[in-house]
């Protein structure tokens, strides 16, 4: 199949919802409940948020100065096609395991960056997993896709 594998650009975590979230040296994944330390951790299907470097990028093309975690996504990769993932479809991330459970989200308040470039790439974009087997994560990990 030939799948490319991508890597880890930053993992970024929120002490509190409603903060953008700060990359930090690396992060631990807690099984069935996200990224220890971070204010979105905790049962159910949202558990991690990802979200490609590339994506990013878009936004800096409208303009914006922004970067990892200022989407609030706790981990941002490159060159993996992050889009093209499927619901059920698992992803290695460091010594993690993912499950992919969602894609994008609704947004329901227009948040500060899409105030000022009239657009963000989060809930198109954004990816959202639960944790099947924790582990350490750290920029410069290796992202790529799990066979079934």
């Amino acid at each position: 199949m030939g799948e490319r594998q991508g890597k880890v650009v930053a993992v970024s975590v929120a002490g509190k919802k409603g903060e953008k979230k700060t990359p930090v040296p690396s992060a631990t994944l807690v099984a069935d409940h996200g990224v220890r330390d971070d204010a979105h951790a905790g049962p159910g299907k949202r558990q991690v948020s990802l979200l490609a470097a590339e994506s990013i990028g878009k936004m800096r093309g409208k303009g914006l100065q922004v970067g990892p975690g200022d989407f609030a996504e706790n981990i941002t990769v490159e060159g993996f096609d992050l889009p093209g993932v499927r619901v059920g479809e698992r992803i290695r991330v460091g010594e993690a395991l993912l499950e992919i459970s969602q894609i994008g989200k609704e947004c329901h308040d227009r948040c500060a960056i899409y105030i000022q470039a009239g657009d963000c790439v989060m809930p198109r974009e954004g990816v959202f997993a639960r944790v099947i087997r924790g582990g350490k994560v750290s920029p410069g990990d290796v992202v790529r896709k799990e066979r079934p």
